[in-house]
């Protein structure tokens, strides 16, 4: 995991964070739960309040998730103070940042309030230019135009991430994280540990940041699913194998045998499967040209790359797109 710096709220500090809920419409019912339940479950696990929370809205009116549940509130144009703006958000990220959304973010940020993006949320924040020079992520599909759209913000591939006084996390299960986290720099670890075993919650293990959950028979592998992982943060420029198994510990053969065992596939197939699925989710999820879908998933050459893709998905991307429209 990222070392952090326990700055700001995200230190030792016995008193209760007066917390600001901006709830938009059409965000994920999970994230919105991960942001709220860890602070109902802390101030049960405490007998005493640690977090007084308050929903807000873009404009007052409920906000409707997309399961159909409404949370309403004050606008958030309204908002006076607090010690920590949770911003959740999900899809129609650009008709959501609207000149006075922004104005009000910026407004808060102002005022040294720690501000969090949740899925979507760091998206607003970016458009806000309140990330800039921070390090942040976001949800594990969009990470790659996030990146892009915006140059100035230091994205990471991590779950979630604290920087300064924003935080920033990828969904529903990295917010769960993260709030895990503030709970235990804040309010001590055996807390934290009392409100995930309420949710028959693990957090991720001391040094894990890995976006995707790996099946049952590869977390039982440590060595396999580091390899997995490390895969994972290097597809734009693809490893040699050997240096992934001594990234690991192990020798080639020892490396390939347990890929053969446990995954059915040689390392180099398991890397190039990698690389051409995220190929075909930014085909599919991005307006990104093909040659920067290339080049984000290792192919330099784009005759190599247009080849490689269609012989795992069946057609191009231009046919995948112009099918979609």
């Amino acid at each position: 995991m990222t070392k952090f710096e326990e700055t700001g709220i995200f230190r030792p500090n016995p008193n209760a964070l007066n917390t600001a809920i901006l709830v938009l419409d059409d965000c994920n019912t999970l994230s919105f739960a991960a942001a709220v339940d860890p602070m109902r479950a802390a101030n049960r696990r405490a007998a005493k309040p640690l977090f007084n929370w308050t929903f807000y809205t873009a404009n007052g009116h409920p906000a409707a998730l997309t399961s159909g549940l409404e949370i309403t509130g004050s606008a958030i144009s309204k908002l006076v103070a607090c010690d920590l703006l949770l911003v959740v958000a999900g899809f129609r990220l650009e008709e959501h940042a609207t000149p006075s959304l922004l104005a009000s973010l910026r407004r808060i940020a102002r005022q040294g309030t720690t501000i969090a993006g949740i899925d979507g949320g760091p998206w607003l924040l970016a458009r806000a230019g309140l990330l800039d020079g921070e390090t942040a992520t976001t949800h594990w599909e969009d990470l790659e135009e996030f990146a892009t759209r915006f140059p100035q913000v230091n994205t990471r591939r991590d779950r979630f991430c604290v920087s300064d006084r924003f935080a920033t996390s990828g969904g529903a299960a990295p917010c769960i994280d993260m709030m895990l986290h503030l709970i235990a720099t804040r309010f001590g670890e055996p807390l934290a540990r009392r409100v995930g075993g309420a949710f028959l919650y693990d957090p991720l293990p001391a040094g894990s940041q890995t976006l995707t959950s790996a099946p049952r028979k590869v977390r039982r592998n440590p060595r396999l699913a580091r390899a997995l992982e490390h895969m994972e943060a290097t597809l734009s420029d693809p490893l040699p194998i050997p240096q992934i198994a001594a990234h690991v510990g192990l020798s080639l053969r020892a490396l390939e045998l347990r890929f053969q065992a446990h995954l059915g596939q040689s390392p180099k197939a398991a890397y190039l499967q990698m690389r051409l699925e995220e190929a075909l989710r930014l085909a599919t999820d991005t307006s990104l040209p093909v040659r920067d879908i290339a080049l984000a998933t290792g192919f330099n050459a784009p005759a190599t790359f247009a080849r490689a893709f269609k012989s795992a998905h069946g057609q191009s991307v231009r046919d995948l797109r112009a099918q979609s429209a």
